[in-house]
């Protein structure tokens, strides 16, 4: 048989369509032909494949060997079809049998010794030949993350020779075994609200914002602890569920093939330097490629030193907080992934760190400049705004009071996810309009109390309606069934950003 169809897959976003790898062998000058619209690096395959083959014990074919990834209009990328060509080439020679080739899908990078190397994609890629009821054979390297699967039909092999043992009944594949790991609870517990000294008002707004899944912006000179929080959020939040843990493994495995799977439980924690550039932080490359926000999908993407960020790449976000996914076009793909994020920023209110008392050294002037580095847009993103201010005099050096610790707020913030989710069948964060109006009512007097205080703020409708959510959450955390006064006004409180712009305004004139 001069003619063989081995199934693979390729990997597009987090999706994983099927690749036929169709090979023929034909008479005439000796040559490799690879056709199907394969990028740089599957080009490179044909010297891969051909040692792999040689140094496995079986014979190049001297003869030309045309090689198809259909369909031709998906573009390939990477070394993850040099194993299934190598199955291809060896079928259709008929060096290895081709009864139930078709019941497989292969998917690995061939060493030139023949050894079969990790790819990434591995998840995407196994979560659909599961679906196409095909048994998915691949390198022992991704074992660990498809063991994240429930019921996956996965093999696992060290080199070609042993796959082709197999292929011919001489040996046993193991398979890949679900594997139940850790939740990671433990690893957090060097991570304490207790670390922070003062500062209760930041911890409440942090408590809110984890219970509500709101965004956070911490304004304050530097030292005073708002790093500290941001990175104690994730310990405050529960652990991921089984399918939001996979989902968050599937974007992970598309970046890296040795993800933290330990850890796989706990809610991701993204912090990306402010001099990332757009393609870094939204995702993008001529075969798009996950950028920082959807490898925090499911957890928190934190920005230290906001106004240092380029503000395109900022204003970059402001579409994907609202929609929860990122949609990258190019010419020969449009992509989409998921970002579904909790925003955490920090920064200081001024370029000298401070805008009051004897550490000022700058004119309202120059902090208006600084703070207008932020479009006003992209700050009506942040549900929540926090004063960290330097700590009272003596704080330092008197005896320090034990404060709640993580696991006694984390509690609370558990217990005000289960109404919410009971309530609204989502986080109080991602309320449309309508259903704002549904369960975030308030009394008469209560709206012309809300519209007034925007009023004097100068806020938008937008802010309106975050307001009001920041407002349920605070009366969940209160186990309240109603939203009253003093939610709406401890709400108010964390405009700390609007108060400040006013301030400075005021200032000026």
């Amino acid at each position: 048989m001069s003619l063989a169809i081995i199934y693979t897959r390729a990997s597009i976003g987090i999706q994983a369509p099927q690749i036929n790898v169709e090979v023929h062998i034909s008479n005439g000058l000796p040559g490799f032909v690879l056709v199907g619209l394969p990028e740089a690096t599957v080009k490179e395959s044909k010297d891969r494949v051909r040692s792999a083959i040689i140094n496995s014990g079986f014979t190049f074919p001297a003869k030309k060997i045309t090689v198809n990834l259909s369909p031709a209009d998906l573009p390939k990328e990477g070394s993850r079809f040099d194993l299934p060509i190598a199955i291809a080439i060896l079928a259709a020679t008929e060096q290895i049998p081709n009864d139930h080739l078709a019941e497989y899908e292969f998917l690995g990078e061939l060493a030139l010794s023949g050894e079969i190397k990790a790819v990434k994609g591995a998840i995407p890629a196994a979560l659909s030949s599961k679906k196409n009821n095909r048994t998915l054979i691949i390198s022992s390297e991704n074992q660990s993350e498809i063991s994240l699967i429930h019921h996956n039909n996965t093999l696992i092999t060290h080199n070609l020779l042993e796959l082709c043992q197999y292929l011919y009944n001489e040996i046993t594949l193991p398979s890949v075994e679900y594997r139940e790991y850790k939740d990671g609870d433990e690893d957090n517990q060097h991570v304490n609200l207790q670390d922070i000294i003062g500062q209760e008002h930041a911890k409440r707004a942090l408590e809110i914002a984890a219970a509500g899944g709101h965004n956070l912006l911490l304004i304050g000179p530097p030292g005073t602890g708002k790093t500290m929080l941001a990175t104690r959020l994730t310990s405050l939040l529960p652990p991921l569920s089984d399918d939001e843990a996979l989902e968050s493994a599937a974007i992970t495995s598309l970046v890296s093939t040795n993800g933290s799977i330990q850890n796989w439980r706990i809610r991701p924690f993204r912090a990306p330097h402010h001099s990332a550039s757009t393609a870094a932080l939204v995702g993008g490359g001529s075969i798009p490629r996950p950028g920082e926000i959807s490898l925090a999908h499911n957890g928190v993407l934190f920005l230290d030193e906001l106004p240092e960020f380029n503000r395109k790449v900022l204003d970059a976000l402001r579409e994907p907080i609202e929609s929860g996914e990122i949609v990258i076009s190019r010419a020969n793909a449009k992509i989409k992934f998921p970002a579904k994020f909790q925003l955490i920023a920090a920064m200081n209110p001024s370029p000298t760190g401070h805008y009051q008392g004897t550490h000022n050294r700058t004119t309202p002037q120059q902090i208006i400049r600084y703070l207008n580095r932020l479009s006003g847009p992209f700050l009506d993103r942040f549900d929540i705004s926090i004063e960290v201010p330097l700590l009272p005099k003596g704080t330092l050096s008197q005896k320090v009071t034990m404060t709640e610790s993580t696991d006694k707020v984390k509690k609370r913030v558990i217990d005000a996810r289960k109404i919410q989710m009971i309530r609204n069948k989502k986080l109080n964060s991602q309320l449309s309009p309508r259903e704002i109006q549904i369960y975030c009512l308030l009394t008469d007097e209560d709206n012309d109390y809300l519209e007034q205080a925007l009023i004097k703020l100068g806020l938008s409708a937008r802010a309106w309606h975050r307001i009001l959510k920041v407002s349920r959450t605070i009366a969940d955390l209160d186990c309240t069934k109603n939203i009253e006064r003093k939610h709406i006004s401890e709400a108010l409180s964390y405009r700390s950003m609007d108060r400040l712009l006013i301030q400075m305004h005021k200032n000026i004139g």
